[in-house]
């Protein structure tokens, strides 16, 4: 697959990053890279594998890291007890993305 600049932009824009004309070509060339490495994948035969449920904890598959357990949880008004600003029930933030 091969990545072009428009793309790039693309991406930039919805993550609303503002990229130089040399970050553009690095990136450009550095995901087309990383494309390239998984069309290698792809062409594996993965057919005769079995499909894993947990990668990081080798134990069987209805295994639980703890037993659950019912505790009691804060109402609304204890959780945003300490907050700076709320509102309803809910924390309020200063708005931080504007286009």
């Amino acid at each position: 697959m091969k990545i072009t600049q428009k793309d790039v932009l693309y991406v930039a824009a919805l993550a609303n990053l503002e990229l130089s004309e040399h970050e553009i070509a690095q990136f450009t060339a550095d995901l087309d890279s990383i494309l390239g490495h998984v069309e290698k994948l792809n062409e594996l035969d993965t057919s005769r594998v079995e499909p894993m449920a947990q990668v990081l904890y080798g134990a069987d598959e209805t295994a639980t890291l703890r037993a659950d357990q019912v505790v009691t949880c804060f109402s609304q008004e204890q959780a945003v007890a300490n907050a700076p600003e709320s509102g309803a029930g809910q924390f309020k933030v200063p708005k931080v993305i504007e286009r």
